[in-house]
């Protein structure tokens, strides 16, 4: 019960932050600093999103140890549609969090908009059919 109500609890934060992440986006221009905000926006909604699938997969019986191992795992059981993309935001959340020029973000910000929102969109809506 108590690994049940942990990721329903994760998930409250989630929402927050994919809601803020999902509000910038829909802007169509954005500046500089609006830039860095979608991608900080993205960084605490993937996170958030990756350990709330975590909480999940435990709930459910699974054994993950890695962001990796969960987000394969996700896919598996097809609580995640695109592998790949899952991987590929692993991979640029880990460098924009330790990186930063002009040329990273607005590529991220694109690949943001394009492909990782939609990711994200997507698992909202499977979380919020299982509470």
């Amino acid at each position: 019960m108590l690994k049940e109500s942990r990721w329903k609890q994760r998930f409250t934060n989630f929402e927050r932050s994919f809601r803020l992440l999902e509000q910038t986006a829909a802007k169509a221009e954005l500046n500089e600093a609006e830039r860095a905000g979608l991608i900080q926006f993205f960084e605490m909604a993937f996170e958030l999103a990756r350990q709330t699938v975590k909480d999940y997969l435990q709930a459910e019986g699974y054994q993950v140890k890695t962001p990796r191992e969960t987000l394969k795992q996700a896919f598996q059981i097809e609580m995640l549609e695109d592998g790949h993309a899952w991987m590929e935001a692993l991979e640029d959340r880990n460098l924009t969090a330790h990186t930063y020029d002009e040329a990273t973000s607005l590529l991220v910000e694109t690949k943001i908009r394009r492909n990782y929102l939609p990711a994200l969109t997507r698992l909202y809506h499977y979380l919020q059919e299982r509470l």
